[in-house]
């Protein structure tokens, strides 16, 4: 008999984008017929039309919604086999989008492509899973199956997968199980999301059949599971936050009340909310992301695919000055020691504690995956010994800790990303809290997810982030 398999870590997808792409084949050496495809995945049309009708509707009990299922009775339409739903952000991947959302519109039904730009995800949750919901409370045995075995595909970046993963973790809250995993096609920049459970890092060249064979391997694939992060900003009241689609407002939330806070409060303070699933950062690299991201915006014309993209981005960092600029220039630009507390609270530990800020850090990143910057793992792969020494364990996306490490400037985040180094090591945490004042500085930059914005700061009270991790998984489906 032969050994039972040991479970599998997720690790960064090492195959190449190149090689990937040249393949014709499954792994059994058989080409995915177009037909046998459509026919696995596409839902009776009954059930097509019933959730386009609900999410346009915005009621998933609308009279023209039951039409559908009383249409349908008796019927005894069999359910998809491969049942699966793909949101696409259109904008994403330079000028591949249209043509692959007309692609995944040929193999399946059409309304089973949402584009992000006509329908979002939460619309599709509150509205098109409420309809098939419903149907099988009715006793539709089809929706019933088509609702259990649902798969989800979101083809975009890893704030598009991030935005649907969201949505999805909504269920969990309402008690609607079970939560449909979600699998990625690449067509943002780093990917570090697509690359850390197997599906890529970049769009692949002959990406028609290539489409064909990651809709067969999502069938088909395990689901891992993801850990997700919780941001909470607290910020003394009328400073204007130009606010991220990861960010939200929300109502005043207070501070964990087992860490207590050092000098006086504000009367009133403005509180925003959102999750993260790879990374968290504060200084210069998404001072970087931000002055790139307006670019991008007011001059769409240049960003017309990833490679574009990476190198815009390596030439703007050089004039914001992340390569060239010493820290100690000028105040915008010294060390985040200047404007930085940390504090952790350690795995099974249950008091905080305050760490040391290293003097040489510009940026700090709180890292889940081992994907960071296009497949890179700044935190690296730590021997026994050192791990030991450190206190520290084996960093992956679902252990429930956090990786916190800085960089210094940009030659050493270089050599960094090139994994000749590790980034600075400054611990691993399962709650964070970043406590942020201003002093000389008037504004600090953070981003999320590739998601970067501007952070006002204030010389008399101070911002404060705290994360902590989201108490139910997502679920990933892994590409094998």
């Amino acid at each position: 008999m032969a050994p039972p398999r040991k479970p599998r870590r997720l690790t960064t997808s090492g195959r190449s984008s190149l090689i990937g792409s040249l393949r014709g084949f499954t792994l059994s050496g058989v080409r995915v017929n177009k037909e046998d495809l459509q026919k696995k995945i596409t839902f009776p049309e009954y059930l097509r039309r019933a959730i386009t009708e609900a999410i346009r509707a915005k009621d998933a009990a609308a009279a023209a919604v039951l039409q559908h299922y009383e249409s349908a009775r008796g019927d005894g339409a069999p359910p998809a086999e491969w049942p699966v739903v793909v949101f696409i952000n259109s904008k994403s991947g330079g000028r591949h989008g249209p043509k692959l959302k007309a692609r995944l519109q040929e193999l399946m039904g059409e309304e089973q492509v949402f584009d992000l730009s006509e329908v979002k995800p939460h619309e599709f949750v509150q509205y098109g899973l409420s309809c098939l919901e419903n149907f099988a409370n009715l006793g539709d045995n089809c929706a019933k199956a088509t609702r259990e075995k649902l798969k989800i595909v979101v083809a975009g970046g890893d704030g598009t997968v991030g935005w649907v993963l969201g949505c999805l973790g909504e269920l969990n809250k309402q008690g609607r199980l079970p939560i449909p995993p979600t699998a990625v096609i690449p067509l943002g920049t780093g990917n570090d999301l697509s690359r850390s459970f197997g599906w890529g890092g970049s769009f692949p060249f002959n990406w028609k059949s290539s489409v064909k064979r990651t809709l067969e391997k999502v069938a088909h694939g395990p689901t891992a599971r993801l850990d997700s992060w919780q941001v909470l900003i607290s910020m003394p009241a009328g400073e204007e936050l130009e606010l991220p689609y990861s960010l939200k407002a929300a109502e005043e939330t207070p501070l964990d009340q087992e860490l207590e806070v050092e000098g006086e409060l504000p009367e009133k303070v403005s509180c925003y909310q959102g999750v993260f699933y790879n990374y968290f950062s504060i200084g210069m690299d998404a001072q970087v992301a931000y002055g790139f991201h307006h670019l991008r915006n007011e001059k769409p014309y240049l960003a017309q695919g990833p490679i574009s993209n990476k190198m815009i981005y390596s030439g703007y960092s050089c004039q914001q000055g992340w390569f060239c600029t010493p820290c100690s220039s000028y105040p915008g630009l010294r060390s985040l020691k200047n404007i930085l507390r940390i504090y952790i609270k350690k795995v099974n530990h249950l008091k905080w504690e305050q760490i040391p800020v290293p003097s040489s850090v510009r940026s700090i990143v709180v890292l889940n995956l081992p994907s960071y910057g296009s497949g890179r793992n700044p935190w690296g792969k730590l021997k026994p010994d050192y791990l030991e020494k450190r206190g520290f364990v084996q960093a992956h996306p679902d252990d429930g800790c956090l990786e916190i490490f800085g960089l210094k400037h940009g030659w050493h985040a270089s050599m960094v990303m090139a994994e000749v180094i590790s980034a600075k090591h400054i611990a691993q945490a399962s709650d964070i809290r970043f406590e942020l004042r201003g002093g000389e500085w008037k504004k600090s930059y953070l981003q999320m997810d590739g998601e970067p914005w501007k952070q006002p700061m204030n010389k008399e009270f101070s911002t404060f982030v705290e994360i902590k991790r989201v108490p139910n998984q997502s679920l990933m489906v892994r590409a094998e």
